[in-house]
């Protein structure tokens, strides 16, 4: 059994371990469950168990070629929905005896393309990435190395092996036309794409969707971290021509929003009305809660491990997944815009 840890209290004569060593091929395809039958495996499994044999995943990952590691590159885990997201992806993927190896890019695309980089020489077996910049031409590299599976846009080049794709379109249009039929006519978005990477596609589709809609929209990036929206809003909301809705492209955004208003003295919905993107647990606990647009976060998990396990297994299925929103109508927009 190549690739593998015997306990000190069981240790085997070296009669046996000359004629049922650790290299005997048989007994290695039984225990990584290749190539043999289902009863092999469970014999040569059992007889492991009973001699205290447990696998050394450094002997493995030598033997197989696979660590049995999954890159997770965050865009900012300061947004809580990316980290309710890292939190079902690890487990998933644990579920299914792999290993996530989790890192942020805290918002820089840069640091992100750089870390995609060690994550690739650190032998990932594949690498799931939700991606600040999908227009990077280092991904059509990357997928040619290792399986690469992004979440929310798709991937320069084509190349990925998998996508869980947001209707990005859909989502923007839900939002902003529930803000028009409820007469506001003057609206901020707030969103963390910087100047850097200006071409993602929920970004597109706001103005275009605010110009058939008849909106006056300013687009404004902001952090995702708490305390930095939260001294963007106070810019925004405290200046001249505040605008009576906000929609911000990250609920964690939307926190510093409300944050804001409380400092300002604003009431939301009374004096602006605010609504979010991806509709985390919080959102439905705030005062008053957030409308929001909704993703299904445990789907996207399901579909996003599914998708690099499939392929890291070398049977690869769906290769394109696209994921419809739905729009969270809570008291934070109100039913009537302010008067003014």
């Amino acid at each position: 059994m190549e690739g593998c840890r015997k306990s000190a209290s069981a240790r085997p004569s070296g009669k046996w371990r000359r004629r049922r060593g650790c290299r005997r091929r048989p007994s290695r395809y039984a225990l990584r469950g290749i190539q043999t039958s289902e009863e092999t495996q469970e014999r040569v499994r059992a007889a492991a168990r009973e001699l205290g044999y447990e696998a050394h995943p450094i002997a493995r990952a030598l033997a197989s070629g696979r660590t049995d590691q999954v890159g997770l590159l965050c865009g900012s885990l300061e947004d809580y929905w990316q980290q309710s997201l890292a939190v079902g992806i690890g487990r998933a993927l644990l579920a299914r005896g792999r290993y996530a190896l989790i890192v942020d890019a805290g918002g820089d695309p840069e640091r992100e393309l750089a870390l995609a980089r060690r994550l690739r020489d650190q032998r990932v077996d594949g690498l799931i990435v939700q991606p600040l910049d999908p227009s990077a031409a280092l991904w059509s590299e990357l997928a040619a190395a290792i399986p690469v599976v992004s979440i929310g846009d798709a991937l320069h080049g084509g190349q990925a092996q998998g996508e869980v794709v947001f209707d990005n379109r859909r989502g923007v249009t839900l939002a902003l036309e529930h803000l028009r039929a409820l007469g506001h006519e003057r609206l901020t978005v707030f969103t963390p794409t910087l100047a850097s990477t200006p071409d993602r596609p929920a970004d597109v589709y706001v103005n275009a969707e605010a110009e058939r809609l008849g909106l006056s929209v300013d687009v404004v990036v902001v952090p995702q971290s708490l305390a930095e929206s939260t001294e963007v809003a106070l810019r925004v909301l405290g200046g001249p021509g505040r605008p009576t809705a906000v929609f911000c492209f990250a609920d964690s955004i939307a926190y510093g929003v409300y944050a804001a208003t409380r400092e300002l003295g604003l009431a939301v919905p009374g004096d602006v009305a605010v609504c979010g993107y991806d509709n985390h647990p919080m959102s439905a606990l705030l005062s008053p809660p957030l409308t929001s647009v909704e993703w299904d976060i445990d789907g996207i998990v399901h579909s996003a491990v599914r998708l690099v396990v499939d392929v890291i297994d070398g049977k690869p299925r769906k290769r394109r997944v696209v994921r419809e929103p739905s729009l969270r109508v809570r008291a934070s927009t109100g039913e009537t815009a302010p008067a003014g």
